[in-house]
């Protein structure tokens, strides 16, 4: 996957979490328990796409940096 479709699945990810933050806010207390645990799985979901999208990051710049060895 490139950087720029994780960074857009980031960018989504970011999103749904914070509308789930919102509406958590204002929700009854009967949605409240629903509301949190999809915000609990939306804040595992953008993690790991943080996390995907760092490690790319790196390794994109070690590759760079390792290049002039072998010439």
């Amino acid at each position: 996957m490139s950087i720029k479709l994780l960074a857009l699945d980031l960018y989504k990810a970011q999103r749904n979490v914070e509308r789930l933050r919102k509406d958590l806010e204002v929700a009854s207390p009967e949605n409240q328990v629903v509301l949190k645990r999809e915000l609990a799985d939306a804040r595992k979901e953008w993690e790991v796409l943080r996390k995907m999208l760092d490690g790319h990051k790196d390794s994109g710049s070690f590759r760079k940096k390792s290049a002039g060895f072998g010439s």
